[in-house]
Parts: C-alpha cells; sequence; structure tokens
C-alpha cells in the first residue's frame, strides 16, 4: 500500500509540473533544508529540468526566460545537518520585446531575442536545525555564473523623411550570473514525504551589448547593465522517497512570476553497510 501511493503521488506531480504554463526557476531548485543523503552522511546525486522566468529592468523591464536541464553532485553531513553541492548544466535565452522600437523611424525583423544552450554553474550549501523528529528548520545560500554569452542577430531598417537605410546588428547578453539565500520550515510527514516552505532573496544580472548602435532600440542603443526587478520571493516544495535511495523533488518559487520545478536524486550508501 505505502509503494502504491509514493507512486502515484510522484507520477501526479511530473503530469503537474509539466503541463503548468509558465513556470521559472532560478539556477534550479532550492530543495528541502535537510540534506537528502543517507542519515550517516555520504554522497548525492541529481538531474533536474527547470524553466527559468524572470523580470530585468535597466530603461525598460523586460522579462527573461530559460529553459534549464542540470546534473548534480552533493555531499551530505550525518543526521541531514548541513549539504554542500555543485550543479553543472545548460540553458537557452529568450527576451521578449528585447527590439521592439520604440520609435516608427526604426522598424526590427523581429522582436525577441532568442539563442541556443549555454553551459552554467552553480555552487551552494545549507544548513538544517531539526525541531523534533518531524520538523526542522534550515538556510541555504547558492550562485550560478554562464561560462559564456548569447548572441543573437536582428536586422531592420532606419527611415528618415528622405532616405530608409538597411541596418543590421549583433546583441550580446554576457556574464549573466546570480545569486539567491533563503530560508525554510519543514515537515516530514507519512511514507517519509517532507513539505517545506520559506521566503528567499535573489539577485541577478547582466551586461547586455550591441555590435552596432541602433536608435530607437533601448537595449540596442548603449551597451547596459539587466538587473533583477525584484529580489523578494517565496518558495515551498516537496520531496517524495521513491524507493531504493531513489527521490522526487517537486519545487514552486514565486518573485513577480510564478515558477516549478522538478528534479530526482539519488542517495548512494556508504561503504561497509
Amino acid at each position: 500500500m505505502t509503494k502504491k501511493v509514493v507512486n502515484f503521488i510522484g507520477i501526479s506531480l511530473l503530469l503537474i509540473l509539466f503541463f503548468i504554463p509558465g513556470p521559472a526557476v532560478a539556477g534550479g531548485l532550492f530543495g528541502p533544508p535537510q540534506s537528502l543523503s543517507r542519515e550517516d552522511g555520504g554522497l548525492n546525486t541529481a538531474v533536474g529540468y527547470g524553466y527559468h522566468e524572470d523580470k530585468f529592468e535597466n530603461d525598460g523591464t523586460y522579462v527573461i526566460r530559460q529553459n534549464q536541464i542540470y546534473s548534480q553532485v552533493a555531499y551530505g553531513g550525518a543526521r541531514h545537518l548541513w549539504e554542500v553541492y555543485g550543479r553543472i548544466g545548460i540553458a537557452d535565452l529568450e527576451i521578449d520585446d528585447a527590439y521592439r522600437s520604440e520609435v516608427n523611424t526604426t522598424t526590427s525583423s523581429k522582436d525577441d531575442f532568442e539563442e541556443n544552450e549555454k553551459f552554467f554553474g552553480t555552487l551552494g550549501a545549507k544548513i538544517f536545525f531539526p525541531l523534533g523528529k518531524s520538523f526542522g528548520v534550515g538556510a541555504f545560500l547558492q550562485g550560478t555564473y554562464f561560462f559564456s554569452g548569447f548572441t543573437d542577430e536582428v536586422s531592420g531598417r532606419l527611415d528618415s523623411s528622405t532616405s530608409s537605410t538597411p541596418y543590421s546588428t549583433e546583441l550580446k547578453v554576457k556574464d549573466l550570473w546570480d545569486i539567491t539565500s533563503g530560508i525554510s520550515v519543514s515537515a516530514t510527514v507519512p511514507y517519509g514525504i517532507v513539505l517545506y516552505a520559506g521566503p528567499y532573496l535573489h539577485y541577478s544580472e547582466a551586461r547586455v551589448s550591441a555590435s552596432h548602435h541602433i536608435s530607437g532600440i533601448p537595449l540596442a542603443e548603449e551597451d547596459a547593465t539587466l538587473k533583477n526587478k525584484a529580489m523578494l520571493g517565496g518558495y515551498a516544495g516537496i520531496s517524495v522517497p521513491l524507493g531504493k535511495g531513489f527521490f522526487l523533488n517537486a519545487e514552486g518559487q514565486y518573485s513577480e512570476r510564478f515558477s516549478v520545478g522538478i528534479a530526482v536524486t539519488y542517495a548512494y550508501q556508504n561503504r561497509g553497510r
């Protein structure tokens, strides 16, 4: 009976996550406050997927979207009291209305910036304080950096009262990074399922430059630094044991935009156990 219930919850979460429109995850899941390693500590690994969406601003406001796939290696201490982890992954990038002109004399061939997958890395750590057998509180800190920039090209025309001139420019988004810290409380319910929730602080920025500056398109007019609009958010999630050392983790985040992500973790048995 227990195995059937856990499998049902896991399948349900997978279906819900893949059919929710417009989710977002910043650098992957934050995860439950306690480590998912074995009780006596040790190594755990994970694979995860998320769709990152955030609002950035400079002179205007832009929605940035990313599909992210990553692999994680973590080491947790005994009794789940602490954990350090690293991730490597790939993500694409889309900026809504990056090329939308603010003047009638400048036209562009498209509105949105789009670029394919680039590599990123994440480092993080968490600490956990049990409050009895079923409850606890914890904190985490993680940072993400993209190792190379995203580039995209746009063309169009610059019109005046006497002429119309074609243009082409390459827009580059580079040095994209973020840092996030948060706290959460967790509750362990029947079948070993962990529920958790809490607030977080998040800061992200990127530099934007154009090969040729184009009047009327704000992101291409001059080099700029984009920063995320909202720094405070909240998150909640669930960790479901699937048996034989595997866990399914699903999480939602909200800061200007609603966010979700999913990961599967495997906790290794220490040698000699």
